[in-house]
């Protein structure tokens, strides 16, 4: 049995669940969120917890088993606090900027590079160099901050980029720590 799979999912106060088949709906304070489980898994409601049960012992079951009970609780966390990453921008002349709902990057390319967030996604900037993503989606938001960070990623030199806030980055010795 999974031990993650077996743990109940406890809804927080105003948070709601609707399950149809395979297909759950879990709404709260922040937004709604719908997801289509896989067969071999079924989804059960039992007062102010959900439960995620499997249908047989087959291997493909209980590889969905952790699975799915992990993506529903992302989704009643997402729904009733949300997430967000931070990425820090390190180099000199690197910075960052909100204009609207835009992040304008300026990452020592001859353009600057712009990104617009889907739906649910919003960007808050701190300081020129302190990047936040945040929204409902963990998938989402994770996602995006990779996508961000994949612009110009640290390099083990002097170590300028972007990076995750306390990632550490290997450092390595140039031309002159051969000696």
């Amino acid at each position: 049995m999974s031990r993650i799979g077996k743990r109940p999912i406890p809804l927080p106060n105003k948070v709601t669940a609707a399950i149809d088949g395979q297909h759950v709906v879990v709404k709260g304070p922040k937004g709604e969120l719908s997801r289509t489980l896989p067969t071999g898994v079924s989804v059960t409601q039992e007062g102010d917890t959900l439960v995620v049960v499997r249908n047989n012992d087959s291997r493909t079951c209980r590889q969905r088993h952790g699975l799915c009970r992990t993506l529903l609780a992302n989704m009643v966390e997402g729904v009733s606090q949300g997430f967000q990453k931070r990425l820090e921008i390190q180099g000199v002349g690197y910075r960052a900027q909100v204009q609207g709902r835009t992040l304008t990057l300026s990452l020592g390319y001859s353009h600057p590079v712009q990104f617009d967030p889907p739906e649910g996604i919003q960007f808050a900037v701190d300081g020129n160099t302190n990047v936040m993503v945040s929204g409902i989606d963990k998938e989402i938001v994770g996602n995006i901050a990779a996508k961000i960070r994949a612009t110009r990623p640290p390099e083990p030199y002097k170590g300028k980029g972007v990076r995750y806030a306390g990632e550490v980055v290997r450092r390595k010795a140039g031309k002159a720590g051969k000696k």
